[in-house]
């Protein structure tokens, strides 16, 4: 059956409590890849319980505790991470308990054969006092589910670096990085299960989008944030390929002003993985 637009933009979760702890960060942190030297004292804050600090990206792990789309009529074999939107009211806890309402936003067409987007919102707040910590705007590629008879896709201002990066930093993913990653809650198959991955089209699993936009977010946080992660106030992307846990990403980075340019490639085969990066800091 194809897509139900009325029924998808209907699509709510409201009032999930969530609650993790110290650990559940510094599982993150381990996530995308920080602490692989242990004696790297601006790297440890992020994976040891002594003065421990949240990296930004990890507000991304609040969108699976309300899977809006398992509910969709989707092909979820052809389905991809196309876009993350995330932007901060307040800095991220290192534990804590919230309530995080979503819903879906947007439901585009791309034509038979082209697919559809779906948008998901999510608004996180603190349970015991309803303070906004931050919002996250989730889009969905569902590669096998265009022709539904929705609208057709908002155009968007692209993002097309001129000249030399200001600051460019690169870091070297190990291959069993989406293993480790998978245990902050995305279960998908196609980071894990070989044979999974080559129905999906690739020929060995991928790393999760999220890890890639983590390591992203590591990457701007030690070059332009000076290691301050409480400078971030803004981290959108789009991705545009997908990278095998064993590559190095490298980050690029423009600065204009309170904003931040950036896109990453993957060093080994010089394909860029995340473009129309744009973020905001303080």
């Amino acid at each position: 059956m194809p897509i139900n637009y009325d029924e998808i933009m209907s699509m709510t979760s409201e009032n999930v409590e969530i609650s993790y702890s110290d650990k559940d960060s510094i599982l993150y942190s381990l996530g995308v890849g920080l602490g692989n030297d242990p004696m790297n004292m601006a790297e440890l804050k992020y994976v040891y319980e002594n003065s421990q600090v949240a990296l930004p990206s990890m507000a991304t792990n609040f969108q699976y505790h309300s899977p809006l789309l398992l509910k969709a009529n989707i092909n979820f074999i052809l389905v991809v991470h196309g876009e993350q939107k995330l932007s901060f009211t307040n800095p991220l806890p290192v534990s804590g308990d919230f309530i995080s309402n979503a819903k879906v936003i947007g439901c585009y067409d791309k034509g038979a054969g082209k697919g559809a987007v779906i948008d998901v919102e999510t608004t996180i707040k603190l349970k015991k006092d309803s303070t906004e910590i931050c919002k996250l705007v989730s889009t969905t590629f569902a590669r096998g589910d265009g022709g539904f008879g929705g609208p057709e896709s908002p155009k968007s201002e692209i993002f097309r670096p001129e000249g030399d990066p200001d600051f460019v930093h690169e870091i070297k993913t190990k291959p069993d990085q989406a293993l480790i990653f998978r245990l902050s809650g995305d279960f998908n198959p196609l980071h894990s299960d070989p044979n999974f991955a080559k129905t999906a089209g690739f020929e060995k699993p991928i790393l999760h989008g999220m890890c890639t936009y983590g390591i992203a977010c590591r990457s701007l946080v030690e070059s332009v944030c000076e290691g301050d992660a409480k400078k971030l106030k803004k981290f959108d992307c789009r991705f545009s390929s997908p990278v095998y846990p064993g590559e190095t990403i490298v980050t690029e980075m423009w600065k204009n002003g309170s904003k931040v340019y950036y896109q990453s490639k993957v060093k080994e085969r010089d394909k860029i993985v995340i473009k129309n990066g744009v973020s905001e800091i303080t």
